[in-house]
């Protein structure tokens, strides 16, 4: 388990991946985001993108589900006060393998029991950037 003692700023984890179906991207859309380019493929086909894609708030669930698998189990994660500078930089289309990696920025004591630290997360598919945020996620610290 790692505290926010054992984080350093400039650490790098890979949170892992995970390929997107077209039917989860219809089903979360469908739910949360019915616009016609995530539920209706020949309407998407018409679309600027060519085709079905991914919910930018889907992207950023997959992500938080990888975060959480890959990274965030293995720590003292006491939750987020938010995020700055979320950015979708490239539709995610179904089939693609989506890849999280996550590095500290920075951090600094916050309460006695927690220390926040900025992270930066980067969602890619083939190493191009799909999505990037920076989280202000709370660590608890060692007794």
């Amino acid at each position: 388990m790692d505290y926010f003692e054992d984080l350093s700023e400039g650490d790098t984890a890979s949170a892992g991946s995970r390929t997107v179906t077209a039917e989860e991207i219809v089903a979360f859309a469908e739910r949360y985001d019915p616009q016609p380019f995530h539920v209706d493929e020949e309407a998407a086909a018409q679309s600027p993108f060519g085709g079905l894609v991914a919910s930018g708030w889907h992207t950023a669930a997959l992500t938080m589900r990888l975060l959480v698998d890959g990274v965030l189990s293995e720590t003292a994660s006491q939750g987020a006060l938010g995020v700055d500078e979320l950015r979708w930089h490239r539709p995610v289309r179904p089939g693609d393998e989506l890849a999280v990696e996550t590095e500290i920025a920075e951090k600094k004591p916050w309460s006695d029991d927690a220390g926040l630290a900025r992270v930066r997360i980067e969602t890619s598919v083939d190493d191009d950037l799909a999505m990037s945020m920076v989280g202000l996620v709370l660590f608890g610290r060692r007794e």
